[in-house]
């Protein structure tokens, strides 16, 4: 009986959490696979035990986070899993193209396309940051 509590109990804060959140599992094993091609990128590197790799590890753990709370809202507003999925897709879309850069970075051929265009996001990426910088750093003068 005891049991049968502990086993509802577990289901509903599953369900609470994480709801019926298409594609979770593949998101977990692209994290999973992330963390190991970062760990070899690291090893090449040299900064195998880095404050940066620490880092990467609790983003992965605010990104379930950033899920739970997706799928909170979509249960306060009826969206039937419409955000928390959307949610899922573009961090397994990040995800994907971490793991592309770290096997480039360590060595492993990339096609050439989709090199081409991990140079064009890593550099616009950089511009926006630079972007963001000077806008606050001019509102700071005004």
């Amino acid at each position: 009986m005891l049991g049968d509590v502990n086993l509802e109990y577990l289901e509903a804060t599953h369900m609470y959490l994480f709801g019926g959140v298409k594609f979770l599992h593949l998101l977990l094993l692209l994290m999973a696979l992330d963390i190991v091609t970062g760990v070899f990128k690291a090893w090449k590197n040299g900064n195998l035990w880095s404050r940066k790799s620490l880092f990467g590890y609790s983003r992965k753990v605010l990104v379930l986070v950033v899920i739970i709370l997706a799928n909170v809202v979509d249960q306060i507003l009826g969206l039937e899993g419409a955000v928390a999925y959307a949610t899922v897709l573009f961090y397994i879309a990040n995800e994907g193209i971490s793991i592309i850069e770290n096997l480039a970075d360590v060595g492993v051929l990339v096609p050439q396309g989709l090199a081409d265009r991990l140079r064009s996001i890593d550099n616009s990426s950089e511009s926006m940051t630079k972007e963001i910088k000077e806008e606050f750093t001019d509102k700071d003068k005004e």
